[in-house]
């Protein structure tokens, strides 16, 4: 699973050495390794790329669903536990209630027990903790970030990972620990759905109601129900009525599939998508599908993994508190000579802003170099090649995922930018061709950095959150707090710092949040609001470090951008780069009466 960064996009790849990583700061900007009419022409594909996505699909978002009800229904059910249990419904009080059960409520709980905090419970979907880790267990499934930086509370834990980048049964495992260390199975609450929150002005709690009929309140509610938890689906016309087996990439059926795939050698096998998931699932479906077709629309950039067991040496020379050090090397970057200072110093915005682009195309075109030297069939090869800047999407490292094309039984279905808009009770329809499936799985992802995906959030005066973000735009302060909606913190939302290395981001907004928790009691206060002043600049800062998103030049539609929709301006991430978002936050943190009401 991918896991959703400023990346050394000129970076060139090392035969046998990991991928290039994410690198934080200003980096030295090489001269253009082509003439520049190369880098015009390339870029001018770009947008003819782009336009033709927008083309055939100019409703952004609108395209997907995520309401899965009547016959779609199947594709929401829970594979990972038959029935939930009977209970009575539960009446009564917590400290802090976190809407959710992933790392964000893992983070932040922990951090909130090391302050003192006892009455805490989260309170989740699924049957466990674990969020993405417990809905994601495809076949394949794991993290591309290094697991010695994502995995988190390292330190804490004593552990080491097993290997560089961590399997998905490996961090669920971990979620399951820290959950045991930190005590937050006590009062969890699993098998339950959140479904409205709201703020009593006279009582100074959040009520909340769930699906089970609970009646619940809590004077701290923290949502953390994920940046990629509600799975959707293309709207493709006849989905209902496919006759064969079918599911979504995050409720995998291994009572079909057999938990080693075995079920499926004589069946022929349908896949949608071929992003991160899709990435890590499509090579084991091509060793055991008697025959697998992959309907792609746009292709993923397929960078080296390289993965590894964890070297031992190099296990052993860690020191207690080397996670966190490691973390604080991340966040300082890499140091500039004086020299590459004074180059810096030299250019103009217009050539920093050209060499920037240039080497990310470069690195494009090395990826586009790697699958002509991997996959075997020339016109298969072509469909394969990205055609965007590099970030546009997100990036995916597998070293598997190109030879699979190789196989007599996976055949690539390129849908041109146009996807499938068919589908019969046989299976999938292009160009007039029907490819009949005994099975589909659609690998078509998720509602990104919602907040609220099944429940209705309404704070002070009766506003509803969503309402107001409609209506007015994404207002926050640094994507935590929204004014009128006093003890109520988001994580992982939008106009918070996007950063590839996820779990890093939200330690960060976990010790912010607990830190705001542990003032709020120590002063005695009720409530902690954030001043309308103090969301207005953050807004502010947003938009001034390209909180907009739009259909630009460069970048093809998808999940980044709003799938190239129009959007107001501070409706996206925050920009400024992951140190300068941390400096920010630790600046708001030193005073926090300066920017939050207390009562």
């Amino acid at each position: 699973m991918a896991d959703d960064a400023n990346t050394n996009e000129g970076a060139k790849a090392v035969e046998g050495a990991p991928p290039p990583r994410p690198v934080r700061g200003p980096q030295p900007l090489p001269p253009s390794a082509q003439p520049q009419d190369h880098y015009d022409a390339i870029k001018a594909k770009f947008a003819e790329a782009r336009d033709l996505r927008l083309g055939y699909r100019p409703q952004g978002t609108a395209q997907f669903t995520s309401e899965l009800t009547g016959e779609l229904s199947r594709y929401a059910v829970n594979p990972h536990t038959e029935v939930a249990p009977p209970r009575e419904p539960i009446r009564d009080h917590v400290e802090c209630l976190f809407i959710g059960g992933g790392f964000s409520a893992l983070l932040t709980a922990a951090r909130l027990r090391e302050r003192g905090v006892e009455s805490i419970r989260i309170v989740e979907r699924g049957s466990d903790v674990g969020g993405t880790w417990y809905w994601n267990r495809y076949p394949g499934a794991a993290c591309d970030v290094p697991a010695a930086d994502y995995l988190p509370l390292l330190d804490e834990m004593g552990y080491l990972p097993a290997r560089f980048y961590a399997p998905g049964p490996e961090i669920f495992a971990h979620c399951q620990a820290i959950a045991r260390r930190y005590d937050l199975y006590d009062l969890a609450v699993f098998h339950t759905t959140i479904t409205s929150t709201i703020w009593d002005d006279q009582a100074q709690v959040w009520r909340l109601g769930t699906d089970r009929g609970d009646e619940l309140t809590a004077r701290f509610v923290i949502c953390a129900n994920g940046t990629l938890s509600k799975p959707k689906l293309s709207k493709i016309a006849g989905m209902e009525t496919f006759a064969g087996h079918a599911f979504h990439s995050s409720r995998w059926d291994f009572g079909y599939t057999g938990d080693d795939l075995s079920n499926l050698s004589d069946k022929v096998v349908g896949i949608i998508g071929t992003g991160a998931s899709a990435v890590q699932i499509i090579p084991r479906l091509a060793k055991a599908a008697k025959h697998l077709y992959v309907f792609q629309r746009t292709p993923s950039a397929i960078d080296i993994r390289n993965d590894r067991p964890t070297d031992p040496e190099w296990a052993a020379r860690q020191q207690p508190g080397w996670q966190q050090a490691r973390r604080d090397k991340h966040l300082r970057g890499r140091p500039l000579t004086e020299e590459q200072k004074a180059e810096l110093a030299a250019l103009t915005r217009e050539e920093k802003i050209r060499r920037q682009e240039n080497g990310n195309i470069d690195n494009m075109m090395r990826i586009h170099r790697r699958i002509d030297e991997i996959v075997q069939d020339p016109a298969t090869a072509e469909a394969l090649k990205p055609w965007y800047m590099y970030m546009c999407k997100r990036p995916c490292f597998d070293d598997e995922y190109l030879p699979a094309y190789n196989r007599p039984n996976v055949t690539l279905v390129d849908t041109h930018g146009e996807g499938i808009t068919e589908i019969t009770a046989q299976g999938p329809v292009f160009e007039g061709q029907t490819y009949p499936l005994d099975l589909l799985i659609y690998a078509t992802g998720f509602e990104v950095q919602k907040t609220g995906i099944y429940n209705r959030i309404v704070g002070q005066g009766g506003v509803d959150l969503n309402q107001r973000y409609d209506e007015v735009g994404i207002r926050t302060l640094l994507g935590v707090h929204s004014h009128g909606f006093p003890n109520l913190f988001i994580m992982g939302g939008y106009q918070a710092s996007f950063q590839f290395n996820l779990t890093f981001m939200l330690q960060t907004q976990g010790d912010h949040i607990a830190e705001c928790i542990k003032l709020a009691r120590e002063k005695g206060a009720a409530t902690i609001d954030v001043k309308a002043d103090t969301e207005e600049w953050w807004v502010q800062e947003v938009i001034s470090h390209r909180g907009k998103t739009s259909r630009n030049a460069d970048c093809t539609p998808g999940y980044y951008n709003f799938e190239g929709e129009f959007n107001r301006r501070q409706d996206g991430n925050y920009n400024g780069g992951f140190q300068q978002y941390f400096t920010h936050m630790s600046a708001v943190r030193s005073d926090l009466e300066a920017h939050f009401d207390f009562r």
